[in-house]
C-alpha cells in the first residue's frame, strides 16, 4: 500500500484535528487525580470532541467501546475505560484522537498520579524525550528507519528499558493507521525516505522490565508478560511543505522541544 502524501491544505484540516486531540491532554491533565474512576476520564474526552464538532476515531474502531484508551501501570496500551479506580502512585498512560472533516489527528501521553516512584517518573521522561528525538530523525531527506533507530538509541542509553516490538507508530491521514508502520527500534538508513507531505504519528512505548507482552482477555488491553510499569508517549507531526517539521498535535507545533533538538519548526500553520 502506498504512503498517503498530504498537500498543504489537507494538513491544515489536520491540524484542526490535532488541536482537538491536544484539548483532549490539556482537560485530561487538568482533571486526573486519586480516587477518580478511568471512566470519568472517558467522559471528558467525549465532552471536549462534542464541544468542538469533531468525532473520535478510537469509539467503535474494530469494536473498540470508548473514546480513549487508559492504560494502568503494567497495562501499556489499548486499556479499556471502565470501573478501575486510579490510585495515589499509579502511572496512567492516555491515548486518544479525533477526526475533522474526515482527518485524523492521534497521540498518547504517559502521568504519574500523586506520589511517584522516582524510577517511574524516569521511565515516563525517557519514554518522551525518545519520541522527540524521534520527530527530530524524521526529518525532510531522512530514511523511515532512522526515526526507530534514534528511539533506540536514546532509551538504551538511559537504562535498561524494554522496547515494545509488536507495537509502534504508523502513517495517519484519511484514516487512522496508514502506511508506514514506524518501528521505535532498528538500524538506521533503510526504508522509504522522508518528503514533505508525509504525516505519521510517533509512539514510543517502553516498560520498566521486559519488551515482552500479553493482551488480556478483553482482546484489547496490552500489559508487560513480567508485570512491570510501562509508558506510552505519541504525537502526530507533519513534514510541511518547506522541508521542515511541524506536530499538529502539540499547541506550539513542537516548537519548544524540537528547537532544544536543534531543529528549525515550520512556521507555515503559524
Amino acid at each position: 500500500m502506498a504512503i498517503q502524501i498530504k498537500t498543504a491544505e489537507q494538513i491544515k484540516t489536520m491540524r484542526k484535528a490535532g488541536l482537538v486531540v491536544a484539548e483532549i491532554h490539556r482537560a485530561i491533565r487538568d482533571v486526573i487525580k486519586p480516587g477518580m474512576m478511568t471512566s470519568a476520564l472517558d467522559a471528558v474526552a467525549e465532552a471536549v470532541i462534542k464541544r468542538n464538532g469533531a468525532t473520535s476515531n478510537f469509539k467503535g474502531y474494530h469494536g473498540f467501546p470508548a473514546t480513549i484508551c487508559v492504560s494502568v501501570n503494567d497495562e501499556i496500551v489499548h486499556g479499556i475505560p471502565g470501573d478501575r479506580v486510579i490510585n495515589d502512585g499509579d502511572v496512567v498512560s492516555v491515548d486518544c484522537g479525533a477526526i475533522i472533516e474526515g482527518w485524523h489527528g492521534d497521540a498518547a501521553f504517559s502521568v504519574g498520579i500523586g506520589t511517584i516512584d522516582p524510577e517511574d517518573q524516569k521511565m515516563m521522561d525517557v519514554c518522551e524525550e525518545s519520541m522527540w528525538r524521534g520527530i527530530a530523525a524524521g526529518k525532510n531527506g531522512a530514511k523511515l528507519s532512522d526515526i526507530g533507530h534514534a528511539i533506540e538509541e536514546y532509551t538504551k542509553s538511559q537504562g535498561n528499558y524494554g522496547i515494545l516490538q509488536e507495537y509502534g507508530g504508523h502513517g495517519i491521514g484519511t484514516e487512522m493507521h496508514q502506511e508506514p508502520h514506524v518501528l521505535n527500534f532498528g538500524k538506521p538508513g533503510n526504508g522509504p525516505v522522508i518528503i514533505p507531505g508525509f504525516v505519521l504519528a510517533i509512539e514510543p512505548m517502553i516498560t520498566r522490565g521486559s519488551a515482552r507482552t500479553k493482551v488480556l482477555a478483553d482482546d484489547w488491553t496490552v500489559v508487560s508478560a513480567d508485570k512491570s510499569r510501562g509508558s506510552h508517549f505519541e504525537h502526530t507531526y507533519a513534514v510541511m511543505p518547506d522541508g521542515k517539521p511541524f506536530v499538529l498535535t502539540a499547541f506550539d507545533g513542537g516548537k519548544s522541544e524540537l528547537t532544544r533538538l536543534g531543529i528549525e519548526v515550520s512556521d507555515l500553520l503559524q
